[in-house]
């Protein structure tokens, strides 16, 4: 990856977390801030890197550049509410998308049930068709709460759905993590493998379903099989996966990932309880969601943008540790705390520029 191509999608990262803040120095009762926070990291910069990473092309080639201005129009549409356009261009994404998908994989996802076909791939395309459909249920949100409102639910908001595109960036981060199990050859590990597509890809669907019709006991089901999947994949990565640089980082999004189950179930808990305030539990969903997007998300993209680079030049340890801290202490913290906002971005901005940017030669004391 060219160094202007990563200047390009390390100051959108950034940006990103900068607009989880800005509400509380601008506060703009008509306009919602988190939709740029989640949109320029999710849709502008991870949905271009799924695509150029799936094309595995060393130039970024028209079809992605054009995805990534079209995503800026999407999310700066999006905030201001000028819906026709924001519309207009998700017809433009979904149709860049699925030519992508489309080339890579085929049209149907018949790989999904071919027992024999390596489970990195079923991530890879199940990713790129959850953008594909991101697009066009949000656009079908759209249409329904702005001009037709044929269904009305409390949890049928535009904010939502839209958090639903960092889903294809946790499943192409899953993609790289099994692609380091290749190996294997135990029918009963590969069965393991098989389970957690399945309970990943389908459970988070069916979790969303619940999400939406208030349905608090199937919720705890479901994340509770989410955790124990997550935990199998940490526990089949840990076991069988080479012991190279990469690895090291996945282990920690994945720690990530099984914070954000437990925080997940922790939610729901606090929802069925008697007095529930969501007032009061605004800092457990705003560590939930930094975990997910600043934790998790960021190790898979970060690697996927470095793959061929590792091992870099950086201590790996104190790295992680401060990735850590930004993303779980400091970065929810910010939400309510002005000059916590402040120490969160220049934590973030060093992991960011640190993951982006050091040398590929490491220090022999690193090694």
């Amino acid at each position: 990856m060219s160094i202007k191509l990563k200047l390009l999608f390390s100051f959108l990262m950034i940006i990103a977390l900068v607009f989880g803040f800005v509400h509380i120095y601008f506060p703009a009762d008509n306009y919602s801030f988190e939709r740029l926070h989640i949109f320029l990291f999710n849709l502008c910069t991870g949905g271009t890197i799924l695509l150029y990473y799936t094309q595995g092309k060393e130039t970024v080639s028209k079809t992605v550049w054009f995805f990534f201005s079209g995503s800026l129009i999407y999310a700066f549409s999006a905030f201001l509410k000028l819906y026709p356009i924001t519309i207009l261009v998700s017809i433009i994404l979904f149709v860049l998308v699925e030519k992508i998908r489309t080339d890579k994989f085929s049209f149907l996802p018949f790989l999904f049930f071919k027992p024999g076909e390596p489970v990195s791939e079923k991530f890879h395309q199940a990713s790129l068709l959850c953008l594909s459909c991101g697009l066009v249920i949000a656009t079908l949100v759209i249409l329904n709460n702005e001009y037709f409102n044929f269904v009305n639910m409390e949890k049928l908001t535009l904010n939502t759905f839209f958090l639903g595109f960092s889903f294809p960036l946790s499943l192409i981060s899953l993609s790289v993590v099994f692609s380091m199990l290749k190996k294997i050859e135990a029918s009963w590990v590969k069965l393991l493998m098989e389970l957690c597509f399945w309970t990943i890809t389908l459970g988070v669907i069916i979790f969303f379903v619940f999400i939406l019709f208030e349905r608090f006991i199937p919720q705890v089901f479901v994340t509770s099989a989410l955790f124990v999947a997550v935990v199998t994949v940490f526990y089949l990565y840990s076991k069988f996966a080479d012991k190279i640089q990469q690895k090291l980082f996945l282990t920690s999004g994945i720690g990530f990932l099984i914070f954000t189950a437990i925080t997940g179930i922790a939610y729901i808990f606090l929802q069925m309880s008697e007095g529930y305030d969501p007032l009061k539990t605004k800092w457990l969903i705003h560590m939930h969601v930094f975990a997910s997007l600043y934790g998790w998300n960021l190790c898979g993209l970060s690697v996927i943008c470095r793959f061929d680079d590792f091992p870099i030049k950086l201590h790996s340890a104190t790295v992680i540790c401060i990735h850590w801290l930004t993303a779980v202490v400091l970065a929810p913290l910010g939400v309510f705390y002005g000059w916590f906002a402040i120490f969160a971005i220049i934590g973030y901005s060093f992991i960011t520029l640190t993951l982006f940017f050091s040398s590929n030669k490491r220090k022999t004391a690193d090694e």
